[in-house]
């Protein structure tokens, strides 16, 4: 039965049918635009299909499987993502000239996630066929839900974020569980790990702690010229990490900035004008204290020439990280606030269906939302809970970690810590670089992370229970 029926197998065709069932029939489901589609729109040359329809029906309310086709590189925002779309983009001129359909794009992205539960599943089958089908289970019960899915029909940069995380520990696990890793699997693993790093800026720091699990990488017993080509990959990932960040637009971190220190520090602060002399800002911009950048009734305008001297060039994220060093309860503040918001997957304030399908302004699709309906009614959002999650979590890394008298068993346990550290980083980041703007959306690759760890937990007593069962 193993043999014909192998479990990686079984599972991805159930993801194929969940995917063709979510995606691609009955009504379209996907995410509304709520302003963020106009980076990569202009990048990779799509526009609105309707140009004569309302503000409500183009943002918030509805989504749409429909764009028209314009000039390439109207403008340009450092993504992979541009890639990912792109090529779609590109075939779909040649084949489907009147307009380009999203669901092209959905299918890319269901294609990468069903080979990235192909290769979680073969990883967790090498423990036990019970063990890679259960956790196969649990792959489509989490990361197919619709809260997830419905992203892939969507220009948002949130599914490539996601596919390439799964992606990206797959292929590591799957090179340390092999006795001769291949270079090839290594630059497999290496692209994933580019994918990830660059899908957006504020993952681009991610790339340094990846250049060091190349490092280690260089330990195993790999063929060919293993240990060099580690080597030249490690120093190419965390060069790319730098460039990532060095090529993020000023524009967009001058928004960063205005929402981290107005819409963050300053938000609800007890004493704005200490808040200000302690960034080394006039005391003039406490009529700022609480707004966002996309405001339009501020009292000083965002892109107001004054604010360039007294703002943008006299403050950094640097002076953002040591004021929150300096005031740590302000920082709980705002990560107990973060965590409030941290449970949901999808943001509900943008729709699900297009308006031709009759269903109600901003209505969100509740098919197959078992995981993220749990998660955003169920569990606890709070950062107790969160810290409890973490420290259960670190216990069985780490003690399978130290149980590992192998290198190849210590750099899984490394991966796995890495895991949680992202998921980390990116909890603190949109404090530290974005303030409380649309937080809960800013958490997704929190999101992936937690529930990556909560899979992976599964996955681990699953195997310890069969070999109690065995014995």
């Amino acid at each position: 039965m193993r043999q014909r029926f192998k479990a990686e197998y079984l599972i991805a065709l159930a993801g194929s049918v969940l995917i063709i069932y979510l995606l691609f029939t009955g009504p379209f489901r996907g995410v509304a635009d709520n302003g963020d589609f106009l980076r990569m729109m202009n990048t990779i040359g799509l526009n609105y299909y309707d140009a004569a329809e309302s503000y409500a029906d183009r943002f918030f309310s509805f989504s749409h499987s429909r764009f028209a086709y314009d000039d390439l590189f109207r403008g340009f925002y450092p993504s992979s993502q541009i890639l990912v779309v792109l090529v779609p983009r590109l075939i779909a001129g040649l084949v489907h000239g009147s307009y380009f359909d999203i669901r092209i794009l959905g299918a890319v992205y269901a294609l990468l996630l069903l080979s990235a539960t192909w290769l979680i599943v073969k990883v967790g089958t090498k423990a036990s066929y019970v063990t890679g089908l259960l956790l196969g289970a649990a792959v489509l019960f989490v990361f197919y839900d619709i809260g997830y899915l419905s992203y892939f029909n969507s220009l948002f940069g949130e599914p490539v974020s996601m596919v390439f995380m799964l992606l990206t520990f797959a292929l590591g696990l799957r090179l340390a569980g092999q006795e001769r890793p291949t270079p090839r699997g290594l630059v497999l693993f290496f692209i994933a790990v580019l994918f990830l790093v660059c899908s957006k800026i504020q993952n681009a720091p991610v790339g340094l702690a990846f250049a060091l699990i190349f490092l280690r990488l260089r330990m195993l017993n790999g063929t060919g010229n293993w240990r060099r080509l580690a080597l030249w990959l490690a120093v190419s990932t965390a060069l790319v990490s730098v460039v990532m960040y060095a090529a993020a637009p000023k524009e967009l971190k001058h928004i960063n900035l205005y929402q981290t220190v107005f819409f963050g520090i300053l938000n609800e602060s007890p004493d704005v004008k200490g808040d200000l002399r302690d960034l080394g800002l006039p005391e003039r911009l406490e009529v700022l204290a609480g707004t966002n950048y996309f405001q339009t009734d501020t009292a000083i305008k965002q892109d107001d020439p004054s604010l360039t001297p007294d703002f943008y060039d006299r403050v950094s994220h640097k002076d953002v990280l040591f004021f929150y060093l300096k005031h740590p309860v302000r920082l709980l503040d705002n990560m107990k606030y973060a965590a409030e918001n941290s449970m949901a997957i999808r943001p509900y304030y943008l729709g699900s269906y297009e308006k031709s399908e009759g269903k109600p302004p901003g209505a969100v699709a509740g098919v197959y939302s078992g995981w993220s309906e749990l998660k955003n009614k169920h569990l606890p959002h709070s950062l107790g809970f969160l810290a409890l999650f973490y420290l259960v979590y670190y216990a069985g890394v780490l003690y399978e970690y130290f149980r590992s008298k192998q290198t190849a068993g210590r750099i899984a346990g490394e991966l796995m810590m890495l895991l949680g550290l992202i998921g980390l980083f990116s909890f603190l980041v949109p404090i530290l670089g974005d303030g409380r703007a649309d937080i809960g959306k800013h958490l997704f690759l929190f999101n992936v992370c937690f529930d990556m760890m909560a899979v992976a937990m599964f996955g681990w007593a699953v195997h310890k229970l069969v070999l109690v069962l065995k014995r």
